[in-house]
């Protein structure tokens, strides 16, 4: 209801800004109406020169922009490029020459950058329409327009928050908004090692590749929905095994009595002062099936035949989370650590006096505060896990492998198999398909779990 509420909001607001910016043209004066069509003018025919200027520079760049280049690239968004790179015969020369054929994935670069530019535009237009309104207002009012020097000071004074997020939207947009578009853009091509621009045009394909992913394609969805089921056991184990265990760990070194703890927690922070990568793949050298620990098992005669630690399929995954547990538990321990400090000591006190035993002060006392203070941590860890890509990729590389998966081996998440797809198969469609769906299942997992959870529903419980 929240969020439709919400959405009721915005669609009326919406509603109401288009209702207003037509009555504003009605009731306008001449200059007012003329910026509706040349923008600047409502600033400039006001002797607010700069500002005018800059908005009409602002749209004759975006004309130029358009004519030269802009209007040819959203004109190929439908299409992706249509002449493919080939041999052609050169009569006067009497020797083949290459044609250069489209380019399918900077068409849809720059396409989609062409609307970006296009929404930057139509901001930047309204944003002056909203001026040569509000300057007709203050002239009816018979007050003073704000001058440039005004104006330059409001940037560093009560305007400076947009002055400072400039930059960083700017950049974000850049470097995050247009990549993610064009990322999930792929994902209705059939963008493969088959269809490799100039040589090769992609086109679009619809919804043919999550048709695929769920049905359509028997070895691409079974596929998916082993390693899907296997990435969520592994994100599951991965995430609270190590937070109840360096809870526990936590909940010891605290305890009463226990000397040294600063000895024992540094001991265990010594762990991740290594880098993961090296205690990774380490393991991997000792767990190998001629590794170390086999070799020394066997020499004292303890194993008859060497331990496929890494090799096979069950105990592969099982000797993942186990691994895991060795760089995951001294973070939990740590965070755990400063949370157990922080709670009241007289509320242990209390439930003494009431007759609590120790099992009961942890369930009934320690573990809901936990859980109501690390709950965002937990949702953190759990969508990290799901895109864990160190673990698997340095430990076993993602086998053993297996006919019965597509370019997937048995111990691989969704993540590692759409990095083999990408580098190894040049699969760009169906890795960007799945990259698609790994968000939505994170992203509304996280929302839900984290909208139902103390922290949220009872934040003050534990002020």
């Amino acid at each position: 209801m929240e969020v439709k509420s919400t959405f009721n909001k915005i669609f009326s607001l919406f509603v109401y800004e288009i209702k207003n910016f037509f009555i504003n043209f009605i009731k306008g004066d001449l200059i007012t109406k003329t910026s509706y069509f040349v923008m600047g003018f409502g600033s400039l025919a006001r002797k607010q020169y700069v500002k005018g200027l800059f908005f009409l520079l602002i749209q004759v760049l975006y004309i130029i922009f358009m004519v030269s280049s802009g209007g040819y690239y959203l004109s190929m968004l439908k299409t992706l490029g249509i002449n493919t790179q080939g041999e052609v015969w050169d009569e006067k020369a009497q020797i083949f020459r290459v044609q250069q054929g489209d380019n399918s994935m900077l068409l849809l670069l720059f396409g989609v950058s062409a609307i970006l530019v296009t929404i930057v535009l139509i901001g930047f237009y309204f944003w002056q329409v909203k001026i040569a309104i509000r300057n007709e207002r203050l002239i009816k009012e018979g007050k003073k327009l704000p001058t440039f020097k005004q104006d330059y000071r409001d940037m560093f004074d009560k305007n400076f928050h947009i002055t400072i997020l400039l930059v960083p939207v700017v950049l974000t947009v850049l470097f995050t908004v247009v990549p993610l578009i064009f990322m999930i853009l792929i994902a209705f091509t059939n963008f493969d090692k088959n269809h490799q621009p100039p040589g090769n045009l992609f086109t679009w394909v619809g919804l043919s590749n999550f048709q695929n992913i769920f049905g359509g394609n028997a070895l691409w969805s079974s596929t998916f929905a082993r390693l899907f089921v296997w990435t969520i056991i592994w994100a599951v184990f991965a995430t609270f095994l190590n937070y109840f265990l360096g809870m526990l760990l936590a909940i010891i070194i605290n305890k009463k009595g226990i000397k040294l703890k600063k000895m024992w927690r540094t001991i265990f922070v010594t762990t991740i002062a290594v880098p993961q990568f090296v205690s990774l793949m380490l393991m991997a050298k000792l767990l190998h099936d001629q590794g170390a620990l086999n070799v020394l098992l066997k020499n004292l005669g303890l194993v008859s035949d060497f331990i496929p630690f890494l090799s096979d399929p069950f105990l592969a995954k099982v000797t993942i989370i186990i691994v895991n547990l060795w760089v995951g538990i001294p973070y939990t321990m740590l965070i755990t650590s400063g949370v157990l400090l922080n709670i009241p000591e007289d509320i242990y006190e209390a439930s003494k006096l009431d007759g609590a035993s120790p099992r009961q002060q942890f369930f009934y006392i320690t573990l809901p505060y936990m859980l109501h203070v690390t709950t965002p941590y937990l949702i953190t860890q759990f969508v990290g896990n799901i895109n864990n890509f160190n673990v698997i990729y340095l430990l076993t590389g993602g086998g053993p492998l297996s006919l019965n998966l597509y370019q997937a081996g048995e111990t691989d998440l969704l993540v590692t198999w759409l990095y083999k797809l990408t580098v190894n198969e040049q699969n760009y469609s169906l890795a960007s398909t799945i990259g698609i769906i790994i968000f939505i299942v994170v992203s509304v997992v996280s929302l839900i779990v984290y909208n139902n959870t103390s922290a949220v529903k009872q934040e003050d419980d534990f002020s």
